[in-house]
């Protein structure tokens, strides 16, 4: 069964996160606390949105999705970013990862989004394997580029005054 996350949901994603992030070999990179993917799913201005699998003989969360909304320019529409999919490795084999994705192109096709991309370590085999038994289609031309930490504050400190104007998304 695949169903929209609550709030009562959010110790069970952070604990999956936290699976996710040891599988994927960067446990402590996971930092998010609950109260933030409180905030960041339920608050005033939500930034993501996320699904549970659940198994249907016990009910227990077997899996999480959690995405948020993209735009292209060159489409000129909305897309999505998938940003986690994880399936306890008990429940792998069992479909649920195929229902989330399909769950979610469902979400894509309702809200006229052209695109629904996400990110995969090139190490995963398993994963990339899936992925293409679906039609995924693999973008290797693409570098994942990301500035966080000092670098990010150092860059930050070269901009021009004024800065910017505001561009903070509504919180």
């Amino acid at each position: 069964m695949i169903r929209a996350v609550t709030v009562d949901d959010i110790a069970e994603i952070r604990a999956m996160i936290r699976e996710l992030a040891e599988y994927e070999r960067a446990a402590e990179q996971a930092r998010a606390t609950e109260e933030q993917l409180r905030d960041v799913l339920f608050g005033d201005h939500p930034a993501a949105f996320a699904l549970i699998a659940e198994d249907d003989e016990t009910g227990q969360a077997v899996g999480y999705a959690l995405w948020f909304p993209r735009f292209s320019t060159w489409t000129g529409t909305r897309g999505m970013h998938l940003e986690d999919l994880y399936v306890r490795p008990h429940a792998r084999g069992g479909g649920h990862g195929k229902a989330l994705l399909a769950a979610l192109a469902a979400v894509c096709q309702q809200n006229g989004y052209e695109r629904f991309e996400w990110w995969v370590l090139a190490w995963n085999e398993p994963t990339i394997d899936f992925y293409t038994s679906l039609g995924v289609e693999l973008l290797n031309e693409w570098t994942v580029c990301r500035l966080s930490g000092e670098p990010l504050k150092e860059l930050a400190a070269q901009a021009p005054a004024p800065a910017v104007l505001d561009q903070t998304p509504a919180q």
